[in-house]
């Protein structure tokens, strides 16, 4: 039976991590963000912490060899014996050469859903997110917002502004996006693994998830190269 990696990719604030979350649920597989990550070597100020949270604040990204090292000791763990999600990540062509070599080893073959959005879509989404610093609920103010303004519904704590979301660094991280990762569309078309584009502007999270179940393979079907649509 062949086993597949979800790769759910797309640029800042396109709805990766949401669509990772539901997938899971439905899916039973388990969710690897490598910002989520990230971010928890920051939060416990580990030297690698200290160096990763100097880059996200100014909108760069962390090198390939941290983030490399990260996803090949998660996807050893038991729990993604019979598949996984990937949010995230690869990043770069480099980063995809090394899953592509990890998953080969493993006897897993990549499943591609590219989430298209619009870029002015993607800056007031994230410009408009909040964040309890005590609980980790993530608000949005156009969607989601808290019944007291900068308040947290469940412990009355004050919302904050992720550093990563302030516009002037949403704005950086994506002509990041743009100069690396960009490429990576033509690399997964190009590489013969199921490749698929899924519209992620319009619709609730629900029926995007809708989309993007509706192109996966079915458990057990033996994948072939060459299921590139858009």
């Amino acid at each position: 039976m062949n086993r597949f990696c979800l790769i759910l990719f797309g640029p800042p604030g396109s709805g990766k991590g949401t669509q990772a979350k539901l997938l899971r649920q439905r899916m039973a597989w388990p969710h690897i963000s490598t910002g989520d990550m990230l971010r928890d070597h920051v939060a416990r100020r580990t030297d690698l912490g200290v160096q990763i949270g100097e880059m996200m604040q100014s909108g760069k990204l962390v090198p390939d060899e941290m983030v490399n090292r990260l996803v090949e000791v998660r996807i050893a763990e038991p729990d993604c014996g019979r598949g996984f999600i990937l949010d995230g990540y690869p990043r770069t062509i480099p980063q995809a050469g090394m899953l592509e070599k990890l998953l080969a080893a493993k006897g897993f073959t990549p499943v591609v859903v590219y989430l298209e959005v619009d870029y002015n879509r993607i800056v007031a989404r994230l410009a408009g997110r909040r964040l309890c610093p005590v609980c980790g609920a993530l608000y949005s103010l156009a969607s989601n917002a808290p019944e007291i303004s900068m308040v947290c519904d469940y412990d009355g704590a004050t919302l904050v502004i992720r550093d990563d979301d302030r516009e002037e660094v949403i704005r950086e991280r994506l002509e990041a996006y743009d100069r690396q990762t960009l490429p990576l569309l033509d690399y997964f078309r190009k590489s013969g693994y199921p490749f698929h584009g899924v519209e992620a502007s319009e619709g609730s999270p629900q029926a995007i998830a809708g989309r993007i179940e509706a192109v996966l393979p079915q458990p057990g079907s033996q994948a072939s190269k060459g299921m590139a649509s858009e």
